[in-house]
C-alpha cells in the first residue's frame, strides 16, 4: 500500500505541473481578454474538442485497460485492433462534428455579429482537427499505464498544457486571439509524437493498423459504450454551462469558465494522478478476486479526499474575492461577475472528486450501467432543472447551484449504491 502511495505521489507531482500550466492557460485569457466575447469564444471553441477527448478517449481506454487484463487473444495483436478501432473513430466523429461547425455554434451563440462570428469559427476550426490526436494520446497513455509507465503518460500532459499556453500567449500578438486555436493544435500534436515514441522507446507493442472486430474488440466497445454515456453525462455539466450561459449577456460564458476551472484545479490534481495509478491495478485486482485491497483503496482514496478537499473548498469559498483578483487581475466588472459564481461552484468540489472516484470501482466491477443512470437523473434532470428554474432570478449562479446540487445527488446515489451492493 505504501508503495502506491509513493507511486501516486511522484504521479500527483508531475500532475500539479501540468495542471499550473494548464490552469496558467486560463489565467492568461482572463488577464489578456477578461470576461469579453473573445474570451467566450476561446472558451467556446475549445469545449467540443474537449468533449470528445474526455467522453470517447477516457471510454475506448477504460474499456481497453478492462478488457486487456482478461483478453484471451495474442495481446499484441489485441493492441493494434484496439488502436485501430480508436483512431477510425476519432477521426468519423471529428469529421461529422466539423460537417456541422454551423449549427453547432449556432446553438452555444444566439446573437453574435458577422467578425465575432467569424472568430468563433475559426477557432473551432483550428480546434477541432486536435480532438483525433487527443483521443489517440489517451489511449497511449492507457498503454503505458498497464505496464506501469505511469510518469511517461503525466509527462505528456505537462507537454501538452505547457506548449498550448505558451503558443497561446507567444503568438498572440501576431495572430490575435487564433493563437490559442493553433496552440491546441500544435500541442496536440507534439503530446501525440512524445506518446508514440514512449510506446517505440519501451518496446510494449506495434500499433500498425490491424482492422476487424473479433471477440474482445467487441467485447471492448460493449464495455465502452455505457461508459461513453455516462462520461458524456458528466462532461455535459460543461456544455450545458456554454448553452445556458449563452443568453445571459457578454462575459457571462467566460465567467462561469474561470469559475469552473479554479475550482476543478484542486480535484483535478487529486483525481487524475489517484485514477492513473489506481485503475489499472483495480482492474487487475478485480480479475484476481482481491476484494479487500480494493476495499482498502476505495475507504483510503475517499478519506484522503475529505481531507484534501474539504479545508480546500472553506478557504476558496472565504477568501473567493481576492483569490480570484490574484489568480486573474480583473477589473472591477470581471470580478463582480465571476467571484458569486465561484463561490458556488467551490461547494462542488468534493462532490465532482468522489463521483469519478467512486466510478472507476463500478468500472472495474464490469458495472458501467448504473453510473450512467445515476448520472441521467442528475444532471440532465436535476442539474437542468434547477439552472432553468432560477436562471431568471439569480443568472450565472443558477447554473453553478445546479452543479453542486446534482453532483451531491450523485455522490449520495453512487456511494449508496456501491455500500449496498459491494460493501465499499
Amino acid at each position: 500500500m505504501s508503495k502506491l502511495f509513493k507511486i501516486i505521489g511522484g504521479v500527483a507531482i508531475i500532475n500539479i505541473l501540468a495542471r499550473l500550466f494548464g490552469f496558467g492557460r486560463e489565467v492568461v485569457i482572463g488577464r489578456q481578454y477578461g470576461t469579453s466575447t473573445v474570451a467566450d469564444a476561446i472558451a467556446t471553441a475549445y469545449t467540443i474538442p474537449n468533449f470528445i477527448y474526455l467522453v470517447l478517449g477516457g471510454a475506448l481506454t477504460t474499456a481497453f485497460i478492462s478488457v486487456y487484463h482478461s483478453s484471451k487473444m495474442d495481446k499484441p495483436l489485441f493492441v493494434r485492433k484496439a488502436f485501430t478501432t480508436v483512431v477510425l473513430s476519432a477521426t468519423l466523429v471529428t469529421v461529422v462534428i466539423i460537417a456541422l461547425t454551423n449549427p453547432i455554434l449556432h446553438l452555444f451563440f444566439k446573437e453574435l455579429n458577422e467578425e465575432d462570428y467569424t472568430l468563433v469559427r475559426n477557432l473551432f476550426l483550428w480546434m477541432m482537427p486536435s480532438s483525433i490526436v487527443l483521443v489517440m494520446s489517451t489511449w497511449m497513455s492507457g498503454l503505458l499505464n498497464i505496464n506501469d509507465r505511469f510518469q511517461l503518460s503525466s509527462l505528456a500532459i505537462l507537454l501538452y498544457n505547457a506548449t498550448f499556453v505558451s503558443i497561446g500567449f507567444a503568438l498572440t500578438k501576431w495572430l490575435g486571439p487564433e493563437s490559442y486555436g493553433v496552440g491546441a493544435m500544435v500541442s496536440a500534436v507534439l503530446m501525440g509524437l512524445f506518446l508514440y515514441w514512449g510506446i517505440k522507446r519501451a518496446d510494449l507493442s506495434s500499433l500498425k493498423p490491424s482492422f476487424g472486430m473479433p471477440t474482445d474488440i467487441k467485447r471492448m466497445w460493449w464495455l465502452a459504450l455505457p461508459i461513453l454515456f455516462g462520461g458524456a453525462s458528466l462532461q455535459f455539466y460543461f456544455v450545458i454551462h456554454r448553452i445556458a450561459a449563452g443568453g445571459l449577456g457578454e462575459g457571462a460564458i467566460s465567467s462561469i469558465n474561470y469559475a469552473s476551472k479554479l475550482t476543478g484545479f484542486p480535484q483535478a490534481i487529486l483525481m487524475t494522478a489517484v485514477t492513473t495509478v489506481i485503475y489499472p491495478m483495480l482492474a487487475k485486482k478485480e480479475g484476481e478476486g482481491d476484494t479487500d485491497m480494493i476495499k482498502k483503496l476505495y475507504k483510503k482514496g475517499m478519506l484522503y479526499m475529505v481531507v484534501l478537499l474539504v479545508p480546500t473548498t472553506v478557504f476558496c469559498y472565504i477568501f473567493a474575492e481576492p483569490l480570484i483578483q490574484l489568480v486573474f487581475g480583473f477589473d472591477e466588472k470581471s470580478i463582480i461577475l465571476t467571484v458569486p459564481v465561484f463561490k458556488v461552484f467551490a461547494l462542488s468540489m468534493f462532490f465532482l472528486a468522489a463521483n469519478t472516484y467512486i466510478t472507476r470501482f463500478y468500472y472495474a466491477k464490469g458495472n458501467s450501467i448504473m453510473p450512467i443512470i445515476f448520472s441521467l437523473i442528475s444532471v440532465f434532470g436535476i442539474n437542468i432543472g434547477i439552472i432553468y428554474a432560477f436562471v431568471d432570478q439569480i443568472g450565472a449562479q443558477a447554473i453553478a447551484y445546479g452543479t453542486v446540487i446534482s453532483a451531491a445527488v450523485n455522490f449520495l446515489l453512487l456511494a449508496g449504491y456501491a455500500r449496498f451492493k459491494w460493501k465499499l
